[in-house]
């Protein structure tokens, strides 16, 4: 009976051992996933920047109000979703259009919209270039805020500056050469601002002064022009006593 009793203990040892070995052997339970973090709180989540569907009504309110510059008019187009880069017909926006009209207020307005001073339409005038044609010191100075692209040129291949030189805007070149612009810059017809000023100009007061303004902000007086001639050449050719006076000290 002992042995027995002895036989099933050592079975029932046997057994249990087994099952210590099989539970040593058997791959660990893998850890929990991580519980998924909650959505924030309503006031934590950034709302989805707002978007305006196309309005050509609106854009065609935006670009006539521009054009005459009505302001109050030009601020209900920008609140109805006008597109503050429409083009008209000949690819001119709303700041070029104010830019070609001098609605100095409407261009600030249009600035501060996030509008382009350097879309250029379908004769490569830009907001910015027009400037140097018009003369408008007032427009310009609301134009810097938007970085205008000093380097931009038209269709003759020319800076702001020089337009502004043929046209003997006093005021403007006065205070565009405290821009940075390329003073010296050559365009497609192989002229600078100084060139251009004394080659188109008539000599008069005007253009004595801006010969004067672009001398002493830097402008280079031996720069020749495609036939091999200095301003100062051009100005003793044309008889501009004062213009090569001014060159001749410089020189």
């Amino acid at each position: 009976m002992r042995t027995a009793h002895t036989a099933i203990g050592r079975r029932a040892a046997v057994g249990v051992f087994a099952a210590i070995a099989l539970a040593a052997c058997a791959p660990a339970e893998p850890p929990a996933a991580p519980a998924t973090p909650p959505p924030p709180p309503a006031a934590q989540q950034q709302p989805a920047p707002e978007q305006h569907a196309p309005n050509p009504t609106a854009d065609q309110q935006l670009l006539s109000a521009a054009d005459d510059g009505d302001l109050d008019q030009v601020r209900a187009a920008l609140a109805a979703g006008a597109n503050v880069e429409a083009r008209d017909e000949r690819e001119r926006t709303p700041l070029l259009l104010a830019a070609l009209a001098d609605h100095v207020d409407v261009a600030r307005e249009l600035v501060k919209a996030g509008a382009d001073p350097d879309a250029q339409d379908d004769r490569r005038d830009s907001a910015f270039l027009v400037t140097g044609v018009t003369g408008s010191v007032g427009m310009l100075q609301a134009l810097l805020p938007a970085n205008p692209d000093f380097a931009l040129t038209n269709r003759f291949g020319g800076s702001a500056l020089i337009p502004a030189g043929e046209h003997g805007h006093v005021e403007y070149v006065r205070a565009a050469v405290k821009t940075g612009i390329d003073i010296n810059h050559v365009n497609d017809p192989g002229w600078t601002a100084l060139l251009e000023t004394v080659v188109l100009g008539d000599g008069s007061e005007r253009y004595q002064q801006v010969t004067q303004l672009l001398v002493d902000a830097g402008a280079d007086v031996n720069i020749r022009d495609r036939n091999g001639l200095t301003a100062l050449q051009h100005a003793e050719r044309n008889d501009y006593t004062k213009i090569a006076e001014i060159l001749r000290s410089a020189s």
